[in-house]
């Protein structure tokens, strides 16, 4: 299946987890990566995975919480590939706090990566994305969906990119550009596997994010995320899919 032959796609987050796993899926279809993340180490042994499959991908690192990065990550893209034609937003951050002990410097952290920067790069690709008839999928989470204990700020900020894709996805729809989201739970990556819980974690509440199929790798993500980004998604935006085992179901 080559859905993305001569297409440009950019990635945040791809150096790890979904975003990587989402990089390496596009590029096997056919699609020109570019991919972006703050750990340029990650960046280059991804890049080096997808040359070697036959793919073509270049490594931009980018902080995408960075006033005015975004704005030269898409004049970069641009600039190399001649376009583009989907933005897969998978930048984000994870912190689990009990909500009376979230320090303001946390809360603005997670607010300013996960819901400010997906903004800023949308914004800042939409330009393009009108001239292609492009298409957006972000990151949001079950969290968006339901309480995430100990995840106050993680659950607000990823409440506000999906409130803010359906917005785009309305305001752009008749001028040819999708935005949707994907709303993972119960997913293995890095950023999971490396948190720590509230010293008084009432690990009952666990039974709220965990899937009843058990746990699954990031490429399940990003299939789902390949089908929304390709033409197989033409007539969906403004929708978030759940990819979750069941959590919500």
């Amino acid at each position: 299946m080559k859905r993305f032959e001569n297409k440009v796609v950019l990635v945040t987050g791809a150096g790890s987890g979904i975003g990587r796993a989402s990089a390496l899926r596009l590029a096997a279809e056919g699609g020109k990566i570019w991919c972006t993340d703050i750990n340029e180490a990650d960046l280059n042994t991804l890049i080096d995975e997808i040359k070697t499959a036959g793919g073509m991908a270049i490594a931009y690192r980018f902080d995408i919480s960075e006033i005015g990065g975004a704005e030269r990550c898409i004049d970069a893209c641009v600039s190399e590939y001649g376009g583009l034609d989907a933005v897969v937003n998978m930048a984000g951050i994870l912190r689990f706090s009990n909500c009376h002990e979230l320090g303001l410097d946390i809360w603005d952290q997670l607010i300013s990566v996960n819901l400010t920067g997906t903004f800023m790069l949308c914004k800042a690709a939409l330009p393009e994305l009108l001239k292609t008839k492009g298409n957006i999928v972000n990151a949001a989470s079950t969290a968006s969906l339901q309480g995430l204990p100990w995840g106050a700020a993680y659950a607000a900020s990823k409440g506000g990119v999906l409130a803010m894709t359906r917005s785009i996805a309305v305001e752009y729809a008749k001028r040819g550009v999708r935005a949707n989201c994907v709303c993972p739970g119960d997913i293995n990556t890095n950023m999971v596997q490396g948190l720590s819980f509230p010293a008084d974690a009432d690990f009952d509440l666990l039974s709220r994010i965990t899937s009843l199929t058990g746990a699954k790798g990031p490429e399940v993500v990003a299939g789902v995320i390949a089908m929304l980004a390709s033409e197989d998604g033409c007539h969906i935006t403004g929708e978030h899919i759940r990819v979750d085992g069941g959590i919500l179901a």
